[in-house]
C-alpha cells in the first residue's frame, strides 16, 4: 500500500528548435500536437529510441541517431556527476540509510556500463561501413540499460525515503 505521495515524472512541452541545416531538430512528436514529453535525460533518451525506430533507409539516419545520441552522453554524464559526486545523491542515500549499500554499489557499477554502451553506439554510428542492424542492435541493448537503471534508481530513492524501518537516522 502506498502510503506517501507519488512521483511523477518531469512532463513540460518542448518547442520545435529548426536545425542549423534547416531541418526540424526534433522528429515528429508521437501523440497529439502540444502533448507533453519528458524533459531531461529521460526525454533524450525517449528522442533517441524515436530515432532508431526510423527506418534505416531513411536519407541521414545514421547522422539522426548519432544527434540524438550526443545529448543522452551529455546528460547521463551529468547524471553521474551528480550521484557519485563528493556531494552526489548516493553519499547522501548512504548517510540517511546505511542498509542501502548494496543498491548503490550496484548502480555505481552500472554507470561504467553504461558509458561503455554509449560509447559503443558512438563507434558504430560513426563507421560508416557499420550495418544499421548492428547499429539498431547496440543502441538497442543501450536503451534497455538505460531503461532498468532508471528503474533501480528510482526503486532505490523509493526504498530510502518510502520504506520507514526505524531505527535509522
Amino acid at each position: 500500500m502506498v502510503t506517501g505521495p507519488v512521483q511523477q515524472p518531469s512532463l513540460v512541452a518542448r518547442p520545435r528548435v529548426a536545425h542549423p541545416a534547416g531541418r526540424p531538430a526534433d522528429p515528429p512528436p508521437i501523440g497529439l500536437p502540444g502533448e507533453p514529453r519528458p524533459a531531461g535525460l529521460a526525454g533524450d533518451v525517449h528522442a533517441l529510441g524515436r530515432a532508431v525506430a526510423v527506418p534505416s533507409t531513411q536519407p541521414r539516419w545514421r547522422e539522426d541517431v548519432l544527434l540524438r545520441l550526443r545529448p543522452v552522453r551529455q546528460g547521463f554524464a551529468e547524471h553521474v556527476r551528480v550521484t557519485e559526486g563528493p556531494t552526489g545523491l548516493y553519499r547522501e542515500l548512504l548517510t540517511q540509510s546505511p542498509r542501502l549499500d548494496h543498491g548503490v554499489r550496484l548502480l555505481t557499477r552500472e554507470h561504467a556500463v553504461i558509458v561503455a554502451a554509449i560509447l559503443a553506439v558512438q563507434q558504430i554510428a560513426e563507421r560508416a561501413g557499420a550495418h544499421p542492424d548492428e547499429l539498431r542492435h547496440r543502441a538497442g541493448h543501450l536503451l534497455r540499460r538505460l531503461a532498468r537503471h532508471r528503474r533501480r534508481g528510482a526503486d532505490l530513492l523509493w526504498e530510502a525515503y518510502q520504506t520507514d524501518l526505524g531505527g535509522e537516522t
